[in-house]
C-alpha cells in the first residue's frame, strides 16, 4: 500500500484515479508520493522513502527538483492541463490592456446616484477610449502548450502575431498555425509589436528579462502581459516606463505592492488556472503520473529525472534505478543481475543531464541478494522493486 499526502486540496475527480494500492494520508512522514499546488517545499523535512511528487500545475519554482533528483525523487508536473483556462484569461488581458474598462466601469459605479448618469456617459465616455486590438502585433514569447493556444487564438481575433521559442518543441510545432511568424531573436518581438505576451517559465536565464534595457528597444505605448511569472519582469523597471509614457498598460496575474498600487497596472489575483476545469485537469494528470509511477515505473512529464515509459510488466519481475549517468553503469547492472541468476527480458535505458533511469524486466523475479548488491553500486540514487 502507497500512502499519498496532499499539502494542497487536491480536486476529488483525480483522487478518484487513485487505485487500491493508494491511501491518503495527513502525515507527510510516512508519505511515499506527495500532491502539491502551491506550498513551498523548499524547506520541507521528506521522510526517506519519499519516491514522487507531483505538482498539480506547470510551474515548479516551488519544489527543490534538484535536490530531489539527487535523492531519487521523481518530480512530475501537468504542462497543458491548465492551458485553455490561462489563455482564456489572456484573451480578456489583451482587451484590458487596449480599452479602459476597468476605469471605465468603475466610473459608473462611482456615479451610480447621478439621476443624469445616461447623459452623463455620453459626455465622459471618451476618458475611457481605447484602441481595437484587430491588425496589431502581438507578440507571444514562449511557445508552449499556453503560448500556442494564445498565438492561435490571436490570428483568430486579427492580430499579426509573432512568436518566438528556441526550444519549440515538435509536438507544438504542430499544433502551432503556419500564419504565426517565426521569430529568431526575441530582441525583433521587442522591437516590432504593439502587444508583447510572456509564457515562459521563471529560471536563471528568464528572471527579469522585461527590465530597463529591454523595454527601451520597444515601441512607445507597448502593451505588456504577464500571465506566466512575476519574476519574468523587473516591478520597478515597469513602473518607471509606465509613468514615463514608454509602456502603455502592463496587465500582470502577478501583483506585488509595486505593480498594484501603478494606475497603469491591470493587477489580476493569479486567476490564470483557477478554473473548476483547470484544476480538475490538472488533478487528474498528477495523479495519473502518481500512479504509473508507483505502480509500473514509468515516468511521464518528470522535471528533474528523464522520461521512460515501458508500459505494463509482463516479466515476473521489474527493477527500477535512479542513477547518475556515467559511462559503463549500465553494463553493471546487467552482469550483476546475470550473475544473480536472473535473464532479463526486456530494458531501457533514459538520460537526462547528469541523472539516469533504469528499467529491467527480469525472470525471474529480483531477489533481496540482487537488490542489495545493486543499491551499493556507485552513483545508484535509487531502487524500486515494482514486482
Amino acid at each position: 500500500m502507497y500512502k499519498v499526502n496532499c499539502l494542497n486540496p487536491i480536486a476529488q475527480i483525480g483522487l478518484d484515479n487513485l487505485t487500491d494500492n493508494f491511501q491518503l494520508t495527513d502525515n507527510v512522514a510516512e508519505a511515499d508520493a506527495i500532491l502539491v499546488r502551491s506550498a513551498s517545499m523548499h524547506d520541507m523535512e521528506i521522510p526517506e522513502n519519499l519516491a514522487a511528487v507531483a505538482r498539480a500545475g506547470a510551474g515548479f519554482n516551488n519544489i527543490p527538483t534538484d535536490d530531489y533528483a539527487k535523492k531519487g525523487i521523481v518530480v512530475f508536473n501537468t504542462p497543458g492541463a491548465n492551458a485553455n483556462g490561462v489563455k482564456e484569461l489572456v484573451n480578456a488581458g489583451l482587451l484590458l490592456a487596449s480599452r479602459d474598462i476597468i476605469g471605465g466601469a468603475n466610473w459608473a459605479k462611482e456615479n451610480v446616484d447621478d439621476p443624469n448618469l445616461a447623459k452623463s456617459v455620453e459626455k465622459q465616455k471618451k476618458l475611457f477610449a481605447g484602441n481595437e486590438i484587430k491588425g496589431k502585433k502581438l507578440g507571444v514569447v514562449g511557445l508552449g502548450a499556453i503560448g500556442v493556444l494564445v498565438a492561435n487564438m490571436a490570428l483568430d481575433l486579427g492580430m499579426k502575431v509573432y512568436g518566438y521559442d528556441p526550444y519549440l518543441s515538435v509536438k507544438s510545432a504542430w499544433q502551432l498555425s503556419s500564419h504565426v511568424t517565426r521569430i529568431q531573436n526575441v530582441e525583433d518581438i521587442y522591437r516590432e509589436c504593439d502587444y508583447i505576451t510572456m509564457h515562459l517559465p521563471l529560471l536563471d536565464s528568464t528572471k527579469g528579462m522585461i527590465n530597463k534595457e529591454t523595454i527601451a528597444m520597444m515601441k512607445d505605448g507597448v502593451k505588456i502581459l504577464n500571465f506566466a511569472r512575476g519574476g519574468l519582469v523587473d516591478s520597478n523597471d515597469i513602473c518607471e516606463a509606465l509613468d514615463a509614457g514608454k509602456v502603455g498598460r502592463y496587465v500582470t496575474d502577478f501583483p506585488d505592492p509595486i505593480v498594484a498600487a501603478n494606475p497603469k497596472v491591470v493587477a489580476i489575483p493569479h486567476l490564470g488556472a483557477s478554473t473548476e476545469e483547470s484544476e480538475d485537469n490538472c488533478a487528474i494528470m498528477a495523479v495519473d503520473q502518481i500512479v504509473e509511477y508507483m505502480e509500473h515505473g514509468n515516468i511521464i512529464n518528470s522535471v528533474n529525472l528523464p522520461n521512460c515509459d515501458m508500459g505494463v510488466c509482463q516479466s515476473e519481475g521489474r527493477l527500477c534505478i535512479i542513477h547518475k549517468n556515467r559511462a559503463n553503469i549500465l553494463s553493471h547492472f546487467t552482469t550483476l543481475v546475470g550473475a544473480g541468476g536472473m535473464n532479463i527480458e526486456n530494458m531501457t535505458n533514459k538520460s537526462r543531464g547528469d541523472y539516469a533511469y533504469t528499467i529491467l524486466d527480469t525472470n525471474p523475479a529480483p531477489s533481496k541478494e540482487v537488490i542489495d548488491v545493486l543499491q551499493h553500486v556507485r552513483d545508484v540514487m535509487k531502487i524500486r522493486v515494482i514486482k
